[in-house]
């Protein structure tokens, strides 16, 4: 089972999170396995089985369940490094020399799409589809687990 977390925390400016990664349907066109989507209320279910708002430790038993979970920049990544769980992060704008874990597949474009300043709220950051790896790659690195 891969588990998924497409999206990261919500913006107070009601803009889209500049590290949410926009291809998601085509990556999950490329798995032939049960997905597990976890989120919050008002984000876009991608898979049949969406589990919403689950407590911290229902998020952990699936990272410790799955064979490999693949996210945003967002919270299952640092939640699966004290779990001590490996999975796949695709980054845009934030830093995975700052943010990211090294034991990850840590999936950036390019540094030129990071953002100059690291350390702003990302409400001050535009959302580009293209600062993002593209699903092939994606589905490359997942076929390395």
């Amino acid at each position: 089972m891969i588990l998924i977390s497409p999206y990261s925390k919500k913006l107070t400016n009601g803009k889209t999170n500049p590290k949410n990664y926009p291809f998601w349907k085509e990556v999950l066109k490329g798995i032939d396995e049960p997905i597990i989507q976890v989120g919050i209320d008002g984000e876009e279910q991608l898979t049949n089985d969406f589990r919403k708002n689950l407590p911290i430790s229902d998020i952990k038993k699936l990272i410790y369940e799955c064979r490999v979970w693949i996210s945003c920049d967002s919270f299952i990544q640092h939640l699966a490094s004290l779990s001590g769980k490996r999975g796949i992060v695709l980054w845009s704008v934030s830093d995975p020399k700052i943010y990211g874990y090294p034991e990850n597949i840590n999936l950036l474009k390019s540094k030129d799409c990071l953002s100059k300043n690291q350390f702003l709220w990302w409400e001050s950051v535009d959302f580009d589809e293209n600062k993002f790896v593209g699903p092939e790659e994606v589905l490359y690195n997942l076929s390395t687990f």
